[in-house]
């Protein structure tokens, strides 16, 4: 790896990182030596990047930092490309829209030389196979998810038991085979996935929850290991 190459990824590991990496987990990322890091390091802080630490402890890179847009390397396109893939073919109607949109937008700002990555990638994935059409309008769900508001939800079950009841929502899961939204549920006094196709109605209420989005989706996060779905 070229000295500018390592520079400018020793500083996308540190902007990734939200606590202290020492020199010697950048050199086993980087594949080269953790002397080679530290003089790296004291080159990028003589360039004025504020790094904070030192050696033994780790380093941070101070906040408001950041490098030029699209600096991509082959990988993080092709990453990049391969998700958006993902979601235009699994996403709602309007998450797909927005995916095609980026990856048209890679395709114009990247050098012509990795142009090939986005037009004809090397790394591809599926569309979604029998993918049910939701019954909810998923942007008007995730407006509620932003804003921390309740929705009054009518829900049927697969075998067709009705519902009606009073949730949280925190997020909404994208599936090979569904989309759910993942709600705290006031009727079951715990957090429920709710297939988007099953939702027979919702109702955006003006009341919140009292939570931050946020610290629902940390809950959430913390107490279920695998999502459950009706």
């Amino acid at each position: 790896m070229r000295r500018a190459d390592r520079l400018f990824e020793i500083v996308q590991i540190l902007r990734r990182e939200r606590r202290p990496i020492t020199a010697d987990a950048i050199a086993t990322e980087l594949e080269t030596s953790k002397r080679s890091v530290y003089r790296d390091i004291a080159a990028l802080m003589a360039q004025r990047v504020p790094i904070r630490g030192e050696a033994g402890i780790g380093y941070v890179l101070e906040s408001g930092f950041d490098l030029p847009p699209l600096m991509l390397n082959p990988e993080e396109v092709e990453a990049a490309v391969l998700g958006a893939q993902w979601v235009a073919g699994h996403g709602d109607p309007a998450l797909a829209n927005a995916a095609r949109n980026l990856i048209a937008k890679i395709a114009a700002v990247v050098p012509a030389e990795m142009r090939a990555l986005v037009d004809d990638p090397a790394a591809r994935t599926p569309p979604a196979w029998k993918m049910p059409e939701d019954a909810v309008d998923a942007t008007t769900l995730r407006q509620a998810i932003r804003a921390g508001r309740k929705i009054a939800l009518s829900y049927r079950t697969e075998d067709g038991k009705a519902s009606d009841r009073t949730v949280w929502p925190a997020l909404i899961g994208y599936h090979d085979s569904a989309r759910v939204l993942i709600a705290w549920c006031e009727l079951r006094d715990g957090f429920r996935s709710f297939r988007l196709d099953r939702i027979v109605a919702a109702e955006i209420l003006d009341t919140r929850y009292p939570a931050r989005p946020g610290q629902l989706r940390a809950r959430w996060l913390a107490e279920i290991k695998s999502p459950f779905i009706h």
